[in-house]
C-alpha cells in the first residue's frame, strides 16, 4: 500500500475529559460543602498491548463562610500504546492497521460556588494542555429550589475554546475549535426516599473537528490509479447535538441500599443517534464499607459519513496531493475511525469503599469495558477492551 507525500501517525485524543470533568465538579450543589483533600490513581489498559493510559487525579475543597465553597482539581495522564488508523489492511484477512502513540496531557479546573438565598450559582474555569492540543473551558449554572426544596430546577452554560497545534503535519497555522452546550434540569423529591431527575442538553461545536491522526484508504486519486493510498479523514466543520436524561434514586432503608437508574438519549447532526442505560447499587456493610456494583449498556448509530472503505462506498476523496489539504470542510466527508460506526458498548464495574476513620476513606474500583461492532463490515479486532482499575484515598478536616 502506497502514501502520497504525507502519511500521519496513528494517535487518540482525550480531549473530552477536560469538559467532562469540568462540568463534574461544577454542578450545582448547596454551598456548604466539606473541607476535604482527594487523590486518585486510575489505570487503563485495553487488550492486545493497545492504549495504556495512567492518570493521576488530585482534588481539593474548602468552604469559606457558611455560603461559598471552592474546589481545584488537577490532573496528569500519560498514554501511549497502538490505535487503529482507519486505513485497511494490505490484504483481507490480516490484522487491522494501527499505530503508535505517546502523549501526556496536563489539566486543572477551579469551580466557585456561591449560595444567594434560593439560588446558588456556580462558576468554573478549566484548562487542558498536549503537546499539540490546548483546551480552555468554563461553565455557569444555577440551581434553584421550589415547593419546599422539594424541586430543585437546574440552568448551565458551558464552553470550549480548543486549538490544535501541529507543525509536523505541515500546517502553516493552527486549527482551532469552538464549543458552547446548554442544559436545563428538573429534579423533584417524590417522597423522603425516591427522587426522579429529567435534564435536557443542547451542544453546538464548529471549526476543525476532524481526528489529523486518522486516515482512510482510497485507490480514488488522480495518481498511480489502482493503487491504495491513506489521505486523511474529512468531517463536517460543524456539529449540534441534543440529549435527554432521566434518573431515578431510591433509597431502601431496610435493605440499608439504594438504587441508581439512568437513561440517556442522545443525536447529533452527524448522524448518530445513541442510547444509553445505566443501574448502579449501592450497599452499606456494617459501618465501614459500602459495596457498589453497576453496569452500563449503550448503543450507537453510524455517523452518516463513516465508511469502513472508500471505494466500496463510492466516494472520490477530497485530498489534494499537491497542497497535502482535505479541504476546507466541503463535502464529501468521509471518516474510518471505529468510534463513528455502529456499535454496542457494555460496561461493568464494582467499586468498595472503606471508612478507615472518621476523617479517611479508602476505595477501590474495577470496570470491565468493552465495544462490539454491529455493521457486519468493520473487523471486530478494530474494536477495543479494556480494563479500568482506580484506587483512591479521601481525607476529610
Amino acid at each position: 500500500m502506497n502514501n502520497p507525500p504525507r502519511v500521519l501517525p496513528a494517535r487518540l485524543w482525550f480531549r473530552a475529559s477536560c469538559l467532562t470533568a469540568l462540568l463534574w465538579i461544577c454542578q450545582p450543589r448547596s454551598a456548604r460543602a466539606e473541607d476535604s483533600l482527594t487523590y486518585k490513581y486510575s489505570s487503563y489498559a485495553e487488550d492486545d498491548n493497545r492504549i495504556r493510559v495512567k492518570s493521576n487525579y488530585a482534588l481539593a475543597q474548602a468552604d469559606f463562610g457558611p455560603d461559598t465553597s471552592l474546589k481545584l482539581m488537577g490532573l496528569t495522564d500519560s498514554i501511549a500504546g497502538a490505535t487503529p488508523t482507519g486505513a485497511l489492511p494490505a490484504a483481507a484477512g490480516d490484522p487491522t492497521p494501527t499505530g503508535f502513540m505517546k502523549d501526556f496531557r496536563r489539566a486543572a479546573n477551579l469551580d466557585l460556588a456561591r449560595q444567594f438565598q434560593a439560588v446558588n450559582v456556580d462558576l468554573g474555569l478549566g484548562i487542558s494542555k498536549e503537546s499539540d492540543y490546548l483546551s480552555h473551558a468554563w461553565s455557569v449554572n444555577t440551581l434553584t429550589d421550589f415547593n419546599r426544596k422539594n424541586t430543585r430546577v437546574l440552568l448551565g452554560y458551558a464552553g470550549t475554546d480548543d486549538t490544535i497545534m501541529e507543525p509536523l503535519l505541515g500546517w502553516t497555522s493552527d486549527r482551532h475549535k469552538k464549543g458552547a452546550d446548554f442544559i436545563i434540569g428538573l429534579t423533584q423529591l417524590a417522597d423522603p426516599d425516591d427522587a426522579l431527575t429529567l435534564n435536557f442538553s443542547y451542544g453546538r461545536v464548529s471549526g476543525y473537528l476532524d481526528d489529523p491522526y486518522k486516515i482512510v484508504s482510497t485507490t480514488m486519486l488522480n495518481v498511480d490509479p489502482g493503487t491504495y493510498y491513506t489521505v486523511p479523514e474529512n468531517r463536517p466543520r460543524e456539529k449540534n447535538h441534543f440529549s435527554v436524561f432521566l434518573g431515578t434514586n431510591s433509597n431502601f432503608a431496610d435493605m440499608h441500599g439504594a438504587l441508581e437508574t439512568s437513561y440517556r438519549f442522545y443525536h447529533d447532526t452527524f448522524g448518530i443517534t445513541s442510547h444509553t442505560g445505566t443501574l448502579r447499587w449501592l450497599q452499606d456493610i456494617g459501618d465501614t464499607f459500602v459495596f457498589e456494583p453497576f453496569v452500563r449498556y449503550s448503543i450507537q448509530s453510524a455517523a452518516d459519513f463513516y465508511h469502513y472503505n472508500l471505494d466500496a462506498a463510492g466516494i472520490v476523496t477530497a485530498y489534494d496531493p499537491a497542497s497535502g489539504e482535505t479541504g476546507t470542510g466541503a463535502a464529501p466527508f468521509y471518516s474510518s475511525d471505529y468510534r463513528l460506526s455502529r456499535q454496542r458498548t457494555m460496561d461493568v464495574g464494582v467499586k468498595l469503599t472503606c471508612k478507615i476513620s472518621a476523617k479517611m476513606a479508602l476505595d477501590f474500583a474495577f470496570d470491565r469495558y468493552a465495544t462490539h461492532g454491529l455493521d457486519q463490515v468493520t473487523p471486530q479486532d478494530a474494536y477495543s477492551k479494556a480494563g479500568i482499575f482506580t484506587v483512591g484515598l479521601k481525607y476529610t478536616r
